[in-house]
């Protein structure tokens, strides 16, 4: 059974904060510091797989001389990386409570500014999972090329896991999913030390090399800032952690703060690490071997470590896309109770589980893989914009909470969030104009699309408010002569049921039945005249079999025109399994959706239960 729809109102529904419908399982187990890693950060580690990739994509574009270049380039994402932790610190600091840019942005810059940060986070999420998946498959086809005419099913088949293991409510809790982590971080950080004492790749490690001559090579600025933009997809991830600060022990705050911390020296140090090995290893972007497959090669050769590693790699990004799954249904949820999204997004079944977020979420990633043919770079383009989107506003709006709240020291919180602020708004504009024609028109398109959406359902909401009379007082209820209608198939114990139901509810109740010739008309209403139920038969005549034309039209007769309080009671059986399902013929399902359509009655439906066997 499902809980009930959320409640339609006349305005924008307010819960707080990472507010979060349905309640008390939400956290069933709170986690550490260390154990927020493996939750929360995996989308950010494991950027580390395709970041740099997408650096050296754009720089091998103008030729071997500029590979080089991807260090100082990776010194500035760092840098950038440094501010966005520290900033995000103050987000954790601001509101404890959890929520992400979403709720900063409805807090502190208003409804537009909230729109434009819920669609940025919808695109986000989409992204992660289709960016994390392609990037798990490239990663296993390095190590494993016979599979490469297989990529985009292995990624369809990832999708797929995840989302049946989503849809039973199997949360992967933080404990379990610590030691790939630590394997994969132990892994890369094995690949940095090894690599750091070697001069030359490893004997036999398929190394894609590029001549970068000694002598400095003019790069052109655009290229750079094309570059920097490509290498900012590692930074997705950072705000994970302020999204879900309620997940923590106590104090929740200062534990989520030094899960940040140390999710930016992770990050951090292995970018750069990375960068230095792609440089002393001449490594050049390959389409047969990822980046980070070939610089393992080369620091660790092609012995068992670097399986491991690589395995690693593809387990640890297949669990990052997962880390979606558990935020845009929560975020689906929020819109919804915000009359933002259909309140369908807000249901949840047995299992603590947004199911129509679920299943939203992986066929919109689904589509988005076979688009691209489950090709990481054709996807890295679109993937930084809704991120860093949701990163200037989030920092934008601390800067109005604290020139608003002023704590002590407040202009220095106002300044880290104005300069964190000003860096990604920068950064997005340079992912629009530097992307723009490689397929970020693709989220430029899709952001406004998506605000235009929340808006006309917003509208929706807000005049089917007005028409109920939501805010305003009702007329008093008053008692009106009911008729209650059955719709009947055969003498039979489910008759009986649905008769006793029906006189229950309603003063007069009356059976119909609908039958399709003589024969059948006559020993329905012999077969009613022996049983003697108390309850009048109407039988209908229908030639030409159709069910709902006949009830259609005795409903409209003159007889029935002037009731003022009509139900159509409908029973119909419901199998033991679900698959008995389809051998019902389903005439229930037709007669209320065309009754529910056309006729000016209530209808219900009944089940009628079978015995277990």
């Amino acid at each position: 059974m499902e809980d009930t729809e959320p409640a339609l109102t006349a305005g924008p529904a307010s819960p707080g904060p990472g507010a979060e419908p349905g309640g008390a399982n939400e956290h069933a187990e709170e986690i550490t510091s260390l154990e927020g890693i493996p939750a929360l950060s995996l989308d950010a580690i494991s950027s580390v797989a395709y970041g740099p990739e997408a650096m050296l994509v754009v720089l091998a574009s103008a030729g071997a001389g500029a590979l080089g270049k991807i260090e100082p380039i990776t010194l500035a994402i760092v840098a950038l990386l440094l501010i966005l932790v520290f900033s995000y610190r103050q987000v954790i600091a601001a509101y404890p409570d959890g929520g992400g840019c979403y709720a900063v942005s409805k807090a502190n810059l208003g409804r537009s500014a909230s729109l434009l940060a819920g669609a940025a986070l919808i695109v986000d999420y989409v992204l992660t999972v289709a960016v994390s998946i392609a990037a798990g498959v490239a990663a296993l086809v390095s190590a494993f090329p016979g599979l490469a005419p297989d990529s985009l099913a292995l990624g369809l088949g990832i999708l797929a896991v995840l989302t049946a293991l989503n849809l039973r409510g199997l949360a992967t809790s933080a404990r379990a999913l610590l030691l790939p982590t630590v394997v994969f971080v132990v892994g890369i950080y094995a690949v940095i030390v090894a690599g750091l004492f070697r001069h030359h790749p490893a004997a036999g490690a398929s190394v894609h090399q590029a001549a970068i001559p000694a002598a400095a090579t003019a790069v052109g600025v655009l290229l750079i800032l094309k570059a920097f933009a490509a290498g900012c997809s590692a930074l997705t991830g950072v705000e994970a952690i302020a999204n879900d600060v309620p997940v923590f022990r106590e104090p929740r705050a200062r534990r989520a703060m030094r899960t940040e911390v140390l999710l930016g020296g992770l990050l951090g140090t292995m970018l750069l690490g990375l960068s230095v090995l792609t440089v002393r290893f001449h490594i050049a972007p390959s389409a047969s071997q990822t980046v980070l497959s070939q610089i393992t090669g080369a620091s660790v050769g092609r012995g068992v470590l670097y399986y491991v590693i690589d395995l690693s790699t593809t387990a640890i990004l297949a669990i990052a896309a997962n880390t979606s799954f558990g935020g845009l249904p929560v975020l689906a949820s929020l819109l919804a109770r915000d009359n933002l999204l259909p309140h369908v997004f807000g249901l949840r079944g047995d299992r603590p589980v947004y199911r129509y977020g679920v299943v939203a979420l992986a066929v919109l990633a689904g589509l988005l893989l076979v688009a691209v043919d489950a090709d990481t770079n054709a996807l890295i383009p679109l993937f930084a914009i809704g991120v860093f989107t949701g990163f200037t506003l989030s920092q934008t709006g601390l800067v109005r909470h604290w020139h608003s709240e002023r704590p002590s020291r407040w202009w220095a919180r106002a300044a880290l969030n104005g300069l964190g602020a000003v860096m990604t708004a920068v950064a997005t504009v340079i992912f629009v104009v530097t992307k723009f024609t490689a397929g970020a028109w693709v989220v430029v398109i899709a952001i406004p699309a998506l605000i235009a959406l929340f808006t006309r359902i917003a509208r929706y909401y807000r005049e089917v408010g007005v028409e109920l009379g939501l805010g305003a007082t009702p007329p008093a209820p008053r008692p009106e002569p009911s008729l209650v209608v059955v719709a009947v198939t055969a003498v039979s114990r489910m008759t009986a049921a649905a008769l006793s139901r029906a006189l229950s509810l309603g003063d007069e109740v009356v059976a119909v039945s609908v039958q399709f010739d003589d024969e059948g008309a006559s020993s329905l209403q012999a077969a009613w005249d022996r049983w003697q139920p108390g309850v009048p038969l109407t039988v209908l005549r229908s030639p030409s079999r159709s069910i709902a034309r006949p009830m259609l039209a005795y409903l409209r007769s003159p007889q029935l025109r002037g009731r003022p309080s009509v139900l159509v009671l409908i029973p119909e059986v419901e199998p033991r399994k679900w698959r008995h399902q389809l051998l019902q013929n389903q005439r229930g399902v037709v007669l209320a959706n065309v009754l529910r359509r056309r006729a000016d009655v209530a209808v219900a439906r009944m089940a009628f239960r079978l015995r277990e066997e």
